[in-house]
């Protein structure tokens, strides 16, 4: 088993799809990883020898943020958002959508499961 960035890429799956395994590394930069050291897109992790996966590594930690760094990074952002107090940080605060989304219906991933309000009658048209 391969261990990349803190993470156990498993063993059975092409190079490309294993390295999506790490937050941070999408489908184009797991291409472009692979590319760059010249890795084929049919190999497997179990394939990789100890020198490649060596590679990967180096390659990871200098030119990529990743892990701990990517989500310590983003977490500073949206507290940086919430501290200033603009709108978005509002949001941010109060588990609304942040980015324009309607609220009077959906929004439920955000805003949580519906609460029945005690005494309301519903309106027939």
């Amino acid at each position: 088993m391969a261990r990349i960035a803190g993470v156990n890429i498993p063993t059975n799956k092409r190079v490309t799809i294993g390295l999506r395994y790490i937050y941070g590394i999408g489908p184009t930069k797991a291409a472009e990883i692979c590319s760059r050291l010249a890795i084929p897109d049919e190999r497997r992790v179990n394939q990789l020898s100890d020198d490649e996966v060596l590679r990967i590594r180096e390659l990871i930690d200098r030119e990529f943020r990743v892990e701990g760094d990517l989500r310590r990074e983003n977490a500073m952002n949206i507290k940086r958002l919430m501290d200033l107090g603009c709108y978005r940080g509002l949001r941010h605060r109060r588990g609304l959508p942040v980015r324009g989304q309607r609220t009077h219906t959906n929004a439920r991933t955000r805003k949580g499961k519906a609460v029945a309000i005690a005494g309301k009658k519903k309106v027939t048209k």
